[in-house]
């Protein structure tokens, strides 16, 4: 059965593009000025162009608005009671090097703000200055603060497309879906529920949205619910006093209480026993959880992701699992696709396991023939990612003598029998121009055909040289 399809309205908003800029924030003003007539002056001027005025009359008051990436600029008087603008300079300059300084001097100053600046403040103002003045100087370190801080997004957004793709493989449309669904589910508190047939890597996506929230310096919790007896489900969860029951001799924190501040991830939450279900309901309701033989409440503040092979939904109109968990535990949704709809991936993916199955087993890597490429794309991999692996696993031990897969399983037949030949044509050239980073000559000499051949079926097939060049193979 095919992993159900999320409920319409339930997935989170997504960039348009994988490269989509993250907006612009917007950048306030700290101002620190011990004059009360000034401070005031000067910030009803940036006011009325449009910025957010924090005023300080000290820099130690000011201080708590200062930290690595925060979206402000500072315009600070020289001299003030207490720390001098100048010596918080290099204070500033080590939480974030980025975040502009403007000082503002009286005439005798100018030398001092000058060697400031060389130290790394943005810029001075001499006083008395005009609020035109100080607006149009102010305006400039906010637009530097802004572009400063937007690359930085786009710097890190790039870096957890790169490791969240070395994590979730695969080139197909439907995995660059996955990914930028678990980026941005990541970046919320929202519970998810992961659907997806046996070995399609419902633990990896589970981990990515921990890896890539701000509580990844938590613990990443998981349990397997369909892997303990229904008995020691209650107390993995839950915990138990000491003396709770039977062989119960010290107390025992539960699965809960370990991933506080991190995420419990609930694998095959399907086959969690009914009663079970009721009491994990109230925890996530109340978010307090009780050991056995206890009546003390202790709170816990965890995110919850469960996985599941079939539909909840469905499930819990049959009766087999309580409605009310799953619309609990269904905000957001993950659905991963089993690797007979990303034959595209395949290859890249069997290339993985195999280089993984060298390194542990300490074997060369073998190569793989035209024909047990072809074999490995036909096949309908019913245990997904695992049986992709194993079959890796044998193939680098040299343990197929025939076949690499049972049977060699023929393609789906739910397509006409010209659409699945030309996605397993389109299939076959796509891994060949990824073995080969583009080059159409040698990707013809692999398959066994000439250039302009393999030329006229890119063009029918609609595949693009370019994705492969930039992939660098």
């Amino acid at each position: 059965m095919s992993p159900p399809s999320p409920p319409t309205g339930q997935a989170p908003s997504l960039p348009a593009t994988p490269g989509a800029a993250a907006p612009a924030p917007e950048i306030s003003v700290v101002l620190v000025e011990d004059d009360d007539d000034v401070r005031d002056g000067a910030a009803q001027a940036l006011e009325l162009a449009g910025f957010a005025v924090a005023a300080y009359a000290s820099v130690e008051a000011a201080r708590r608005s200062v930290h690595p990436g925060a979206p402000v600029v500072l315009l600070c008087d020289v001299n003030l009671p207490g720390m001098h603008a100048t010596a918080w300079l290099p204070e500033v300059r080590a939480i974030d090097p980025d975040l502009p300084m403007i000082l503002v001097t009286g005439h005798g100053d100018i030398a001092m703000a000058v060697q400031s600046i060389r130290q790394g403040a943005y810029d001075f103002i001499e006083k008395p200055a005009s609020s035109e003045r100080i607006v149009a100087v102010v305006q400039r370190a906010a637009e530097k603060r802004r572009l400063v801080l937007a690359l930085r997004a786009a710097g890190a957004q790039m870096a957890s497309q790169r490791g969240i793709a070395a994590v979730l493989i695969g080139r197909s449309a439907v995995m660059e879906q996955v990914r930028h669904t678990v980026l941005a589910l990541a970046a919320t508190t929202a519970d998810v529920l992961i659907y997806g047939e046996t070995g399609t890597g419902k633990d990896l996506v589970a981990r990515c949205l921990h890896d890539y929230s701000a509580r990844r310096d938590g613990a990443f919790v998981p349990i397997n619910c369909g892997g303990l007896p229904d008995a020691l489900v209650e107390n993995e969860l839950f915990g138990h006093e000491a003396g709770a029951f039977t062989g119960a001799q010290k107390l025992r924190a539960g699965k809960l209480e370990a991933a506080h501040g991190g995420t419990l991830f609930l694998d095959e939450i399907e086959s969690m026993p009914l009663g079970v279900q009721v009491k994990l309901l109230r925890v996530l309701q109340e978010r307090t959880v009780e050991r056995l033989g206890s009546n003390r409440a202790l709170p816990v503040d965890c995110r919850v992701v469960a996985a599941s092979k079939a539909d909840l939904l469905t499930a819990s109109d049959e009766g087999r699992f309580r409605a009310d968990l799953y619309y609990r535990i269904g905000v957001a949704f993950v659905s991963l696709p089993p690797l007979r709809e990303r034959r595209e991936d395949i290859g890249m993916l069997f290339e993985h396991f195999v280089l993984l199955a060298a390194a542990r087993y300490g074997r060369e890597v073998p190569e793989l023939s035209p024909a047990q490429q072809a074999e490995l794309l036909a096949h309908d991999w019913p245990g997904n990612l695992r049986e992709l692996g194993n079959v890796a696993s044998r193939f680098v031990l040299g343990l197929q003598t025939g076949r690499l897969t049972p049977g060699g399983g023929a393609a789906p037949t739910a397509r006409s029998l010209n659409e699945q030949m030309d996605q397993f044509e389109r299939t076959l050239i796509q891994e060949a121009l990824r073995r080969h980073a583009g080059d159409v000559a040698a990707s013809a000499r692999m398959l066994a055909l000439p250039k302009q051949t393999l030329h006229d079926k890119m063009k029918r097939l609609q595949i693009s040289v370019a994705e492969f060049k930039l992939a660098g193979g």
